[in-house]
């Protein structure tokens, strides 16, 4: 009997060897097991993680080497045999059975590229729905819903959609937002990488709603991975007449593409990202007019977060209530949250919103490990505030995290230990918004490398009252002037830093 056996082909499981466990798996078989290339559960502490198909479910062991292949045969784990190595019935390990993946739920479970698996796994059913309904009616479903974007902003889905269908009939487009740059997050990556189908299918549904019959996907360099999986997963669906003209006998014609990204964080934000995709250099746009009226090519056009498209055909699937019923106060649904940087049980986490950090940080990721105290969490990427232990009974929204003085962002959680020089973090902010600024406007150009300036005065113990005095003033500045959230948010991690360490900059470690 042929068993089927699943290694990942995520990239953070390459990254660990899983091609090297797939060959040597399938050499010592002999012909006994069909290999699945799946992709990653999200437990990234356990990759490689080897799945077994046995009668009474999927068997999980890793994190497996090659050096493990043999006691693994040995031990015959081809029928789930005990191991070492053995977590158990995959979907009942605690870290995945305490989740809800709706988003997430087909990603690990099937082969990325096999249309007919994705199907079976629920895919396209949403599609097929939306189909069969008028533009205004799949609006009303996404703002019904409660589905915000997912990219950092949090603004309402169903409004941007209502927007840019309201436009006079003519060229549309509908852009995914691929351009993952925040430190410690990678659910976007995953999501193209392992379930690519649904990104599609919740762009296609999107483009029907709003009367855009081309989209693009800008997906940055650095994912080579994510890249070549979408382009076959786009091929694929033209070949089953999912994409291109009149899909599925209906009018609606939709034409999709990839776009590489040079890896610019800038290009995280809309107008800039689309200035790219014009073959411009990625700068940002003065609003209004908004891209859902006047987009790419001036032409009404709609750009979301990867996994705020890839949330909408569950929605369509299964109703708004199914999703809405998910979540607290205006934060509905589930967000993928990433656990990164001094953590015990790093990977991706989807939970409905209302859950405490705490049970993120201590008891979906196990703490640290180092085995260190946790001094702060930095919560929304590079240009997120900070959370100190005593505070982690904040639960996770937009909303709750904004009066927390930090955002949910795109949901990526970096944890940082007792060793952490909270005055040098924030003299990354500043220079990482240096670097990363497309210099449009002043406050962001000038103003982080006067920032970074003056913390490096602070730190060499110069005049101190007064430069924070002044770091504070530029701050201020930057709030309120910068034309976009690049400048607009980097005092944010300066700011929570000094008001919850403010020893660190009033007393700072000066090395002679």
């Amino acid at each position: 009997m042929i068993v089927n056996v699943y290694v990942p082909c995520d990239a953070a499981a390459l990254s660990v060897g899983a091609d090297d466990v797939a060959n040597a798996i399938l050499k010592h078989s002999k012909g006994k097991v069909n290999i699945i290339r799946n992709g990653s559960r999200g437990m990234l502490w356990l990759e490689p993680l080897v799945e077994v198909e046995t009668p009474k479910g999927r068997v999980a062991y890793g994190p497996v080497s090659v050096e493990d292949i043999n006691s693994l045969f040995a031990s015959n784990f081809l029928e789930g045999g005990d191991h070492p190595l053995l977590n158990g019935i995959t979907e009942e390990i605690p870290y995945f059975a305490n989740q809800e993946r709706l988003t997430f739920a087909r990603v690990g479970k099937i082969d990325p590229l096999d249309l007919n698996d994705y199907q079976a796994n629920g895919g396209l059913l949403g599609l097929k729905n939306a189909l069969s309904m008028q533009s205004d009616e799949i609006v009303d479903i996404i703002k019904s819903s409660g589905l915000r974007g997912r990219g950092g902003a949090g603004f309402p889905t169903g409004i941007k959609w209502e927007t840019a269908g309201a436009q006079p009939k003519g060229q549309k487009y509908i852009c995914a937002n691929a351009d993952e740059g925040d430190s410690g997050t990678f659910a976007d990556r995953m999501l193209m990488e392992g379930d690519p189908f649904s990104l599609i299918e919740g762009m296609i549904i999107g483009a029907r709603a709003i009367g855009a019959d081309k989209g693009y996907i800008y997906v940055r360099s650095e994912y080579p991975h994510a890249i070549s999986t979408l382009k076959s997963a786009i091929v694929i669906m033209e070949d089953a007449g999912w994409l291109g003209d009149n899909i599925n006998d209906t009018e609606t014609n939709f034409e999709l593409s990839v776009r590489i990204g040079a890896g610019a964080y800038i290009c995280g934000e809309e107008s800039s990202m689309l200035e790219s995709l014009e073959g411009k250099r990625g700068q940002v746009k003065v609003k209004p007019p908004i891209p859902a009226i006047s987009g790419m090519f001036g032409k009404p056009t709609i750009v979301n977060n990867v996994l705020t498209l890839g949330s909408v055909p569950f929605i369509l699937a299964h109703g708004a209530n199914s999703y809405a019923n998910f979540g607290e106060g205006r934060s509905k649904g589930t967000q993928p949250f990433q656990l990164a940087g001094d953590i015990n049980r790093g990977g991706l986490v989807e939970k409905a919103f209302g859950v405490s950090m705490e049970d993120l940080i201590n008891g979906f990721g196990g703490g640290t490990k180092s085995g260190r105290q946790i001094k702060a969490v930095q919560a929304g990427g590079p240009l997120g505030g900070y959370i100190t232990p005593e505070n982690f009974d904040v639960a996770m929204g937009y909303e709750t995290l904004a009066e927390a003085k930090t955002m949910l962002g795109h949901g990526g959680l970096v944890v940082f230990n007792d060793t952490a020089n909270m005055l040098n973090l924030a003299r990354y902010a500043m220079e990482f918004c240096e670097i990363e600024s497309c210099g449009k406007c002043t406050p962001c150009r000038i103003g982080s490398v006067r920032g970074k300036e003056t913390l490096d005065k602070i730190a060499s113990g110069e005049n101190i009252e007064e430069n924070i005095q002044i770091l504070d003033d530029l701050c201020d500045l930057m709030e309120e002037a910068s034309l976009c959230a690049m400048g607009g948010l980097t005092p944010m991690p300066v700011r929570t830093a000094m008001r919850l360490f403010p020893n660190e900059f009033n007393n700072p470690i000066v090395v002679s």
